[in-house]
């Protein structure tokens, strides 16, 4: 399909809106546990955010602007689990997926920034010239790019390390009830001083929470 047609289909959505009709607040709003990650406490309109090594840590940031009426695309991440997007508070019914951006990648992503608030994109890997042309398309669009992986010149760079497991047992046996690790962010701007939260991703529920104790007593296993 050609890209202006699938514009035209994107855009046929209800709710779906086009470049001029985005709403002109500068910043989304983000789930609570993840405000300290970002400058300004949420996402700000036309800028790049580039998620390394935790794609749920993309979708969590994708849940808040979902809830507040905000539309959502994702593409390039065939494998992705909507019900684990919806435990970490994505509105499914603001969500729209194009698994495999195939050949026209520039093309696909250039449509999604052009009718979606939020667009998350899977790690497809990005030359730096084609990065820069994006991500001026998502600067005067007003988009938020979520990149999962390398994005040369992001504005925002959020990492996540010291992953750890918590289990029932003291040995590590039994089911796995939720994972702590540590996110720091860093960039430019207002974010060059880098910042680090410890999350639960997911927590004990599914969702993201803030690091610590989990509610009940459970053991740490590394993983």
């Amino acid at each position: 399909m050609a890209v202006p047609d699938a514009l035209a289909g994107l855009t046929a959505i209800p709710g779906v809106r086009t470049a001029g009709e985005l709403r002109a607040d500068d910043v989304l709003s983000v789930l609570p546990p993840l405000a300290d990650l970002l400058p300004g406490g949420g996402l700000r309109r036309g800028t790049t955010v580039a998620v390394r090594g935790a794609t749920s840590l993309a979708l969590a940031l994708a849940a808040a602007p979902t809830r507040d009426g905000s539309w959502a695309a994702v593409t390039g991440l065939p494998e992705l689990g909507l019900a684990a997007a919806a435990e970490l508070g994505v509105d499914l019914a603001r969500l729209a997926l194009v698994p495999h951006p195939g050949a026209e990648l520039t093309g696909v992503l250039s449509a999604l920034v052009d009718g979606f608030d939020v667009v998350v994109l899977g790690p497809v890997g990005v030359q730096p010239e084609l990065a820069r042309r994006l991500a001026g398309r998502v600067r005067n669009r007003g988009t938020v790019l979520l990149a999962v992986g390398r994005w040369p010149g992001a504005d925002v760079e959020l990492s996540v390390s010291e992953r750890r497991w918590h289990g029932l047992t003291q040995d590590g046996h039994g089911h796995l009830r939720a994972r702590e690790v540590v996110a720091t962010s860093r960039g430019r701007g207002a974010a060059m001083r880098p910042s680090t939260v410890r999350l639960q991703l997911p927590g004990a529920g599914g969702e993201v929470a803030r690091g610590g104790p989990p509610r009940r007593r459970l053991a740490e296993v590394a993983g």
